[in-house]
């Protein structure tokens, strides 16, 4: 019998040669293989996957009285036979329908569980109730000769392809047969591939809008900042900062860093550096600031060996001062004209937030002047190493470097684009720990 492949659609290259013989799905075991065919190339299967050492499985759900019903002998595209399994109903189709099964050849004619033949509200409720219980292999609808309407709806409604009853053809149906599981295989690899797209453009969103938006209306301050996480891409990871004016004209800026740089060391930085503003606006500052933000980190960690590092500073509202307290973190760089770039005081810092209960941390004075650059960092930005050797930047290093950016004459967004890809180059690659750099300048 000619097969079961609709003449309105394209189908694979036809491989040489016609098979052999014939199979009747009375034949004992419920299983039979073919005798030799042409070669092409063997698509994966949609379960077990298809290689030269893999033979094709095809279940046939059918209950044909008459018998009239006859599957032709098949090999498959490398040579081998097409192994063949029979099922007259549903219950038995789900026993045979083990992992090795490719693909199942379904008779729209089978009554659906719990249905007479003569009912026909719904045709394809049979072919529904198989995608169901078979959602990862291929199916072929085997519809009456001519009755292309019923095919193509059973394409619509999952099936990979559709053929018809009277025209069962061994050279054309294992053709069909390697259609169709590579079709599955295909759907289901674009099918995995929108889904994770879709995934990451969300994650993508959601890490964006957890990042801080400064607040600064009203000041004269410029504010630059970068942002580089060290997981791979992402856009959020373990560092974190921000940057507020209150209503009494001081400007207060935050740069802090969870330790690790996964997914959930990055919502633990978002956590505190929200609670750091809320607490900021209420007028907390200093070490009462810091020691409800240690509280909030010692409720929301997941571990007791979870901690961060914090810089605070507080400018007042002239502008010509700022109180900065260190809790385990690197030490602010300040430049100001005819006087070269140089860290902040870091003596009687206090330790990092989460390591010991009940800690202190002195708030100190600085004098800033009248003109000036506040660069606060985490330490990403220090710790990568000098080309092949184990010797790291440093502070002394970065320092070094900026005061040679800042001869060239750079400022705000290029001055820290170029530390950080300087940084990075020196490295020898992309840095393997989260970087944040946010500056404040003041010109009068």
């Amino acid at each position: 019998m000619p097969v079961p492949i609709p003449r309105q659609r394209a189908i694979p290259a036809a491989e040489s040669g016609q098979a052999q013989g014939a199979f009747s799905p009375g034949s004992p075991s419920g299983e039979a293989t073919g005798g030799p065919a042409g070669a092409a190339p063997a698509p994966h299967a949609a379960t077990t996957p298809v290689d030269s050492t893999t033979n094709l499985t095809l279940l046939v759900i059918e209950d044909d009285p008459a018998g009239s019903l006859s599957v032709p002998e098949m090999l498959d595209a490398a040579g081998k036979p097409i192994r063949i399994r029979t099922a007259r109903n549903l219950t038995e189709a789900e026993r045979l329908l083990t992992d090795d099964v490719h693909c199942i050849l379904l008779d729209l004619a089978l009554p659906a569980p719990g249905r007479a033949a003569t009912e026909s509200d719904d045709e394809l409720t049979t072919l529904k109730h198989v995608l169901r219980l078979a959602p990862r292999h291929a199916v072929l609808a085997l519809t009456a000769s001519g009755d292309a309407e019923r095919g193509a709806e059973a394409v619509r409604v999952g099936a990979q392809d559709y053929l018809f009853r009277d025209e069962l053809d061994g050279r054309l149906l294992s053709r069909a047969i390697r259609y169709a599981v590579e079709r599955k295989r295909s759907d289901k690899a674009e099918r995995r591939l929108t889904e994770s797209r879709l995934r990451a453009q969300e994650n993508a969103r959601l890490e964006r809008g957890l990042l801080p938006t400064p607040l600064l209306e009203g000041s004269s301050l410029r504010f630059a900042a970068r942002y580089r996480p060290g997981r791979s891409r992402a856009l959020l990871g373990g560092d974190f900062y921000d940057t507020v004016r209150t209503p009494d004209g001081t400007v207060h800026a935050m740069i802090g860093d969870v330790c690790g740089h996964g997914p959930d060391e990055a919502a633990l930085g978002v956590e505190l550096r929200i609670a750091w503003r809320a607490l900021t606006f209420a007028g907390l500052c200093g070490d009462e600031l810091l020691s409800t933000l240690q509280q909030v980190l010692e409720h929301e960690r997941e571990s007791d060996e979870i901690f961060a590092t914090l810089c605070t500073v507080d400018i007042a509202p002239d502008g010509r001062r700022a109180g900065l307290c260190l809790a385990g973190h690197p030490s602010p760089l300040i430049s100001r004209p005819g006087r070269p770039a140089e860290l902040l005081p870091y003596e009687n810092g206090g330790p990092a937030l989460g390591l010991l209960h009940g800690a202190r941390w002195p708030r100190r004075q600085v004098e800033l002047g009248g003109e000036w650059s506040l660069m606060l960092y985490t330490d990403g930005l220090i710790e990568g190493h000098i080309g092949e050797g184990k010797e790291r930047l440093g502070q002394d290093g970065m320092v070094d470097l900026v005061r040679r950016r800042l001869a060239e004459g750079l400022t705000g967004e290029e001055l820290l684009r170029a530390t950080v890809n300087e940084v990075r180059d020196l490295n020898g690659g992309e840095l393997t720990d989260d970087v944040a750099v946010l500056l404040l300048d003041r010109t009068p």
